[in-house]
């Protein structure tokens, strides 16, 4: 038997399988900063990293409320584009998810 066939059903499972739930699943199995943090380094090149992480902070800059964009970008560097297209995200689109991490990680600080 080829290695080819020997292997196709498993091979076929992982391609079929919807790579955004699977990638959300291997994110859901870190337990530690930690352990979040060596998945992100071993996935992300280092500019993809710094850019999830430059979100993050703009994320929770606006939700302060108290901040205009030029304001965040003066503190940051980071461009109005950048930080109106995670405002939207933060406050008009229905995922929601940058609203539930906040909450959380609000949570988890008090």
């Amino acid at each position: 038997m080829a290695l080819k066939d020997k292997h196709s059903d498993a091979i076929k499972a992982i391609i079929l399988e919807n790579a955004e739930s699977a990638l959300c699943q291997a994110l859901m199995t870190a337990e530690t900063t930690e352990d979040m943090k060596a998945l992100m380094i071993d996935l992300c090149t280092p500019q993809e990293l710094n850019a999830l992480a430059e979100r993050w902070l703009i994320a929770r800059l606006l939700a302060r409320g108290d901040l205009s964009y030029r304001d965040i970008n003066g503190l940051t560097g980071v461009s109005t584009t950048t930080i109106g297209r995670v405002a939207r995200f933060l406050e008009k689109e229905p995922h929601k998810g940058y609203k539930k991490a906040l909450e959380k990680t609000d949570q988890a600080q008090s």
